[in-house]
């Protein structure tokens, strides 16, 4: 077993968590389950690759672990994003197999990819909300227009999940970014 994989392992998840992901997004919860399931999966496929158990069933185990953690809790898409990239860290770095420099090319590709697309220099901040309005409405730009007014968000983004006029309530999906009028 080479040692210098582990050790680029344990580099590129501190990098993806302390650079990236929690001066950005400052979910110190998250922060420490991107580290403990990076390190889990480190140590489980290093077991796997060296033993004579098929990796298809530690990486399956892995994967029906991944869909109940996160179907336990509300991440978003870009939570998701880091979440994955520190399962394939992970992997990449208990792949014994593997050469060192394509593991080592992956593991930075996966941490310089992520580190660029969710850039605020690149991608504007966006909210994204259920919002229940109190009176029915189905224009979307009057949807809109109401939006903007009571939550000075500049909306890109307006679907209608569900229109009640009985009980004269609205329950839209929007998508918005901080607007600076007030």
């Amino acid at each position: 077993m080479n040692w210098i994989m582990p050790v680029v392992d344990v580099v590129a998840i501190l990098v993806l968590t302390f650079v990236f992901y929690l001066p950005r997004h400052r979910r110190r919860d998250l922060a420490a389950a991107l580290l403990s399931i990076n390190i889990g999966i480190l140590g489980v496929s290093t077991a796997l690759a060296s033993s004579e158990v098929g990796a298809g069933l530690g990486l399956g185990l892995f994967g029906v672990l991944s869909i109940i953690r996160l179907r336990s809790d509300q991440l978003k898409q870009t939570e998701i994003a880091y979440y994955f990239a520190a399962l394939a860290i992970g992997l990449i770095g208990g792949l014994g197999d593997l050469p060192l420099p394509i593991g080592i090319g992956l593991s930075a590709a996966i941490v310089i990819v992520l580190g660029i697309v969710d850039s605020p220099l690149l991608m504007r901040s966006s909210d994204h909300l259920i919002i229940t309005l109190d009176r029915a409405l189905s224009d979307s730009e009057d949807i809109k227009k109401y939006v903007e007014e009571t939550t000075h968000l500049t909306v890109q983004e307006v679907s209608i999940t569900k229109l009640d006029f009985v009980q004269d309530v609205t329950v839209v999906d929007v998508r918005g970014t901080k607007s600076a009028r007030r």
